[in-house]
């Protein structure tokens, strides 16, 4: 590579000696200064012995902050489990080792200068009164090694130039994952890049939702039936599987990415707060594709603030349900077969103790007539991106659902039966960042090779290579948090911190790559012919969606304080 004429192509290693021992003594540190961070914080926020939630609301900077960096903290310790298993396995080769190097380098300098929670929003340790003194740890030589040579320019043109070497390799550095899970991930790679990538600018554009033809052929892949088990008509696959799907196309369409997400949704529901009844009627159908659901649970002015819903179920004479009320941000709504909704059933009530969770049929519409029933309407809400199963309002104006058909037979449960889901779709929502990141990733770099200023291609300067190494480094530390929270909750511990760590940073790094890739691509990205600008949308909304990253930050703060 050249820069002002002079070559700057690396042939020694910058792979720092002894890495692996380098970055095991650094992890230790960063606990300690983590350790640190919560006793600061816990001294803020408890009365009477007790976390208060309102002192926690006061000191919500504070609060989020030591979020980010238990996220940080977490994130080195599975960067150190990857890198050890690769090694392990004689797999750690020289690309694996600078992504492990580069991200040590990073997260260590931001923990002890700033971590960004967003471009506005750097948290210091100085927000918990913390001085220099709370980073004694890092005088550990491993550390300053670290600090001072591992993120380091050279270190970052030396992976872009291995990752131009092996261009045709799906992912950038082993994933860790076995041999299995990567036939999975080949699969739906191609069947991503066949199928889907191809057409998904001109969905984006047309504002069309996905055709029937893709959902069908997803179903006959095993999509919406990979996690729900075998005596279901599910494939009973782990939610490590889960993930590798939702990555892989997601990066191909994050639309088609999350076709699956609403099949998750509904099937955990059913899962794991069904009747023996509910589970024979609606878990096959939902496994095969056949029974397309929706997640009716938002409305107007709650947003996150679930346990303050007001849409009304009412038992009528015959034991079937009333619901009455408006939803909002509900997704694929038009062309679904059942809606999960949540709803107050018990009068009188005004927080999570009163809801109810409802499996409630509907006859699927088209994008020109999405509604075919009585006592049901809405609108259509354009949006940015994540276009290609629309978003929609919807009215309920004395709409009937089946006595049956409250979940698990039992008023009241709603919102507990709802909590239950929610690490699963984080997990997958994380997963479907790190696809929408990989496919910046994969267009910012097409680009920089393909795209030739004062005589040779811009990936040559090292800007705009430093923009792709980090992009793949984030992308690799993003992916091993979300396989951690994946084999947690395969393994049946509970992980609702581990998947709102997961889906934090995920999101943050979804951004951060589409950003830098339309940067790549300069005035042209701003152009909408460019899929990069379908992507810089698609990503906006994954720090939003499945709780919001200031949620996902004070979920995490109050469990780990707890």
């Amino acid at each position: 590579m050249a820069h002002d004429g002079q070559d700057l192509t690396l042939t020694g290693s910058v792979v720092l000696p002894d890495l692996l021992a380098l970055t095991k003594a650094a992890v230790p540190a960063a606990e300690a200064v983590l350790a640190l961070a919560k006793d600061a914080l816990a001294k803020r926020v408890t009365e009477d012995g007790r976390v208060s939630a309102a002192l926690i609301d006061r000191e919500q900077t504070a609060a989020h902050g030591f979020a980010w960096l238990a996220t940080y903290v977490e994130a080195l310790r599975e960067m150190q489990r990857w890198a050890e298993a690769l090694q392990a396995e004689g797999n750690f080769g020289e690309v694996e080792e600078l992504l492990h190097q580069i991200a040590f380098g990073e997260y260590l300098h931001q923990i002890a200068g700033g971590i960004p929670m967003n471009q506005g929003e750097v948290f210091r340790l100085a927000e918990l009164g913390l001085g220099w003194t709370a980073l004694d740890s890092f005088q550990e030589p491993a550390v300053q090694s670290l600090m001072a040579e591992g993120n380091t320019a050279p270190a970052r043109m030396r992976l872009v130039e291995l990752m131009r070497e092996r261009s045709a390799e799906i992912t950038v550095g082993r994933s860790g994952l076995d041999e299995e899970l990567e036939m999975i991930r080949e699969q739906f790679a191609r069947y991503a890049a066949d199928k889907v990538a191809p057409h998904a600018h001109e969905w984006h554009l047309k504002d069309e939702l996905i055709p029937m033809e893709i959902i069908e052929e997803l179903a006959e892949m095993g999509v919406f039936g990979l996690t729900i088990p075998e005596e279901y008509g599910g494939l009973g696959l782990s939610k490590a599987s889960m993930c590798v799907v939702s990555e892989e196309l997601s990066r191909g369409y994050i639309g088609v990415g999350s076709l699956g997400t609403r099949s998750e949704i509904a099937a955990e529901l059913v899962i794991a707060g069904g009747t023996p009844e509910q589970k024979e009627k609606w878990l096959p159908g939902l496994a095969s594709g056949e029974i397309l659901p929706t997640a009716v649970f938002t409305e107007p002015n709650t947003g996150s603030d679930l346990g303050s819903l007001r849409t009304k179920a009412v038992k009528d004479e015959n034991g079937d349900w009333i619901l009455n009320g408006n939803k909002t941000w509900i997704t694929h709504a038009a062309r679904t077969h059942v809606m999960t909704v949540l709803a107050r059933s018990i009068p009188g009530t005004d927080n999570y103790k009163g809801l109810s969770m409802f499996l409630a049929e509907k006859t699927p519409g088209t994008d020109e007539a999405p509604w075919q029933d009585a006592g049901i309407s809405g609108g259509e809400i354009e949006v940015l991106g994540y276009r290609g199963m629309k978003e929609y309002t919807v009215n309920f104006d004395d709409f009937k659902v089946k006595g049956e058909n409250l979940l698990g037979g039992e008023e009241g449960k709603g919102f507990k039966q709802l909590m239950e889901t929610f690490e699963s779709a984080r997990i997958q929502t994380a997963a479907r960042a790190i696809g929408v990141a990989q496919n910046a990733l994969d267009t910012g770099m097409k680009y920089a090779e393909d795209r030739k200023q004062f005589g040779r291609a811009i990936i040559e300067f090292p800007r705009v290579a430093s923009k792709l190494a980090m992009m793949a480094v984030e992308i690799m530390v993003a992916r091993q948090l979300t396989y951690f929270s994946a084999r947690e909750k395969d393994n049946g511990r509970r992980c609702d911190i581990e998947a709102g760590m997961a889906k934090l940073l995920g999101a943050r790094v979804a951004w951060a790559a589409a950003d830098n890739a339309l940067q790549i691509h300069g005035g042209n990205g701003f152009a909408l012919e460019y899929p990069v600008s379908r992507i810089l949308c698609d990503a906006r909304i994954l720090n939003i969606f499945e709780g919001a990253g200031e949620i996902q930050a004070q979920v995490i703060a109050r469990r780990l304080l707890g």
